[in-house]
């Protein structure tokens, strides 16, 4: 269960997006960005919000700088911090979803070759993952972004 305040508070910002009110989502998570200092913030919170911000972007462009700004994040995040916040998930639980967030951005932007890589990668790292809801919801994100780039 988490445990983090901040976890939670980002938890909060995206069922704002999940309900449809993505304007507020974005505000709220911009702020809480600001609130762990940006790119000087803590790698779980930075990964996290980025993960975040990302899915609540209008401009794939943009949705790519917040994917790769979590991705990076993630490289420095060990299986003790998460378990400090709380988090189940390994560290390495994280890149399957990272990984497919990145290949669906480059597939968006016609980059099919850096998308197959990162598609590739959520592929090699998809079996960190639990036969679980989560689990099954990035399988089937990882079959869904394979056949469109077939």
């Amino acid at each position: 269960m988490i445990t983090d305040p901040m976890l939670i508070r980002i938890g909060e910002a995206v069922q704002l997006g999940h309900q449809g009110k993505r304007d507020a989502a974005r505000a709220l998570l911009a702020a809480l960005w600001e609130e762990i200092g940006g790119d000087e913030g803590d790698a779980l919170h930075r990964c996290t919000l980025a993960h975040a911000i990302a899915d609540v972007q209008d401009d794939v462009r943009q949705e790519l700088v917040w994917d790769e700004r979590a991705l990076a994040a993630a490289g420095l995040l060990t299986d003790a911090r998460l378990a400090l916040a709380g988090v189940e998930l390994p560290a390495a639980g994280l890149y399957p979803s990272l990984h497919l967030n990145l290949s669906e951005c480059y597939r968006k932007l016609g980059e099919l070759n850096r998308a197959r890589e990162h598609l590739e990668q959520a592929q090699a790292t998809i079996d960190v993952l639990g036969d679980d809801e989560y689990g099954r919801m990035i399988k089937d994100g990882l079959a869904r972004v394979a056949e469109q780039l077939r």
